[in-house]
């Protein structure tokens, strides 16, 4: 298949994913997210990095943002929010992370395109659903061409940097200006 067959294929893929998606479940999360003071993050993968550059933009946004990884992130307390990103909702460190969480208090937000998956079946407080083919997925998507986990780590990508400027746009305190003045500066 050469370019010009397959990037038409691509975006009716995405035009599929983003028409199925509830949006009050986003909403539900765009909420979630506001309210929460301290932003916990886990993922791995090609969705990991989707989701790192969610952490980024929050943190853009002035909220206080620790990626479960790093040296320095401290431990997660009553009434913090856990965004943890498993495409098939079955990896079993990030379930382990979830579980420690939990115990430890805080709210568990599963991103998903499985919600059948253990982890959000099991632990999550709240789960937003990407309806995108994603690798050993088992729920009814948006099926896909492109290869493994490929439809629902691109969309994960776009879903979140659409779901920073609803924030921003709902929020008079906020502007891409703002957003740019937290930029790291030292690069």
């Amino acid at each position: 298949m050469n370019f010009d067959e397959m990037y038409p294929k691509i975006l009716s893929e995405y035009e599929q994913v983003f028409q199925k998606i509830d949006y009050k479940n986003i909403r539900d999360f765009m909420d979630t997210v506001r309210d929460s003071n301290r932003i916990f993050l886990i993922g791995v993968g090609r969705e990991g990095m989707a989701t790192r550059a969610f952490a980024m933009r929050l943190m853009h946004m002035g909220k206080e943002i620790h990626w479960i990884w790093d040296d320095t992130t401290p431990g997660i307390e009553p009434g913090d929010l856990l965004i943890a990103t498993l495409g098939d909702g079955q990896i079993g460190h990030i379930h382990y992370i979830c579980e420690r969480a939990k115990e430890a208090g805080g709210n568990i937000c599963v991103v998903t395109g499985s919600p059948s998956g253990r982890t959000a079946r099991d632990l999550a407080d709240q789960v937003l659903f990407l309806p995108a083919a994603v690798y050993r997925g088992t729920d009814a998507v948006v099926p896909s061409f492109q290869p493994m986990g490929n439809l629902f780590e691109q969309c994960l990508l776009i879903l979140f940097d659409m779901v920073i400027m609803m924030l921003v746009d709902e929020d008079p305190a906020q502007s891409f200006e703002k957003m740019s003045e937290r930029h790291r500066n030292v690069e």
